[in-house]
């Protein structure tokens, strides 16, 4: 609808160009929608949500010294609700978590304030709150938030899917799997399936594990765009088609090369047994300072793989630091790896 939209008319027609710039994200075809993004930017560099709109595909695409100065000159909007979620995010890849919080809260507070915004556009920043809060280990801050936007848009299956990741997290397995169902009866979302595949095996049903293992893959394979890296991640969680991934995530990185693809790759090559080359991955992972569980804790296995004690250490215990309940059940790998440390 959007490129007939942009083919009628290309000019002047900016609505339909942010609403195809999204479509492309959401199926991870990034390049393409930084091309949009830089053609909204050009004719209206002076608007704000469009520069922010840009910064944001500046970050997937691994631009970091372009989304640097994009980002440093939306600091004084950061009270715009087209701003905030996208600098919030940056602020967040960068280390200052606080003020992401700020951010995003004072964000979903403004949302649910105004009268003329769509509930599930306001459901939208409650599940921004609730998903930093929940990467960072704050389940009560996280449930809080996403009871809110629930209560904006009852049903919301992303709301639904980040209330099963949260139940994953507390280990209530039944719950996440409940939450799961209601939120994949809507849409097949990959990240959703892979918590309810994970719920089934930590209850120990092995057979269903396997069988949301499999639609998940069905629903990656509808995409269009780049490598899936959730997907990427599930299977080499499972030492799963490891060289395959391996291949994918090298091709993946000419393309998009940022700090979560060099994660994706760092993974990769130690599940291969490679790890001098997956420390080098993992180095360029960690080099935005991002505080990231996950990174920290494929680089402290990573370190630990190549008796770099004092590494591992540090970056498992960083891991758990930031969020003891990153995953349900890397946490308690990495807490059994501290102790063997030790």
């Amino acid at each position: 609808e959007a490129r007939g939209s942009l083919a009628a008319r290309a000019e002047r027609n900016a609505g339909a160009r942010v609403a195809l710039a999204g479509a492309l994200m959401a199926q991870h075809r990034f390049a393409e929608a930084r091309a949009q993004a830089d053609t909204l930017f050009a004719a209206e560099p002076g608007r704000s949500s469009f520069r922010a709109l840009l910064g944001e595909l500046q970050m997937e695409t691994g631009d970091y010294y372009g989304a640097r100065a994009t980002f440093g000159s939306l600091l004084s909007s950061s009270a715009s609700l087209g701003v905030a979620p996208r600098l919030a995010r940056w602020m967040e890849l960068t280390g200052h978590t606080p003020d992401a919080r700020r951010i995003l809260y004072r964000a979903a507070h403004d949302a649910e304030a105004r009268g003329d915004l769509p509930r599930e556009q306001v459901a939208w920043f409650h599940l921004r709150v609730g998903d930093l809060e929940l990467r960072n280990g704050r389940l009560d801050a996280a449930a809080k938030a996403f009871r809110a936007g629930l209560a904006a848009h009852p049903e919301d299956y992303r709301l639904l899917g980040e209330m099963a990741k949260l139940a994953a997290a507390r280990g209530e397995w039944n719950a996440a799997l409940e939450l799961g169902g209601r939120a994949i009866a809507q849409v097949l979302d990959p990240a959703t399936l892979a918590v309810m595949s994970d719920a089934a095996l930590a209850s120990g049903d092995s057979a269903k594990a396997g069988e949301y293992a499999r639609v998940m893959e069905v629903s990656v394979r509808r995409q269009t765009g780049s490598l899936h890296r959730g997907w990427g991640l599930f299977l080499l969680d499972r030492g799963a088609r490891v060289d395959q991934v391996a291949r994918q995530a090298e091709a993946d990185l000419r393309a998009r090369p940022d700090i979560y693809g060099y994660d994706l790759l760092a993974w990769a090559r130690h599940k291969q047994g490679r790890d001098a080359d997956a420390w080098l991955a993992a180095r360029q992972a960690l080099r935005l300072g991002t505080r990231d569980a996950q990174l920290f804790y494929h680089a402290g296995m990573i370190a630990a793989a190549r008796h770099d004690t004092a590494s591992a250490r540090r970056y498992l215990a960083a891991a758990l630091e930031v969020n003891p309940h990153f995953h349900p059940v890397q946490a308690r790998e990495a807490r059994a790896a501290l102790r063997s440390l030790e």
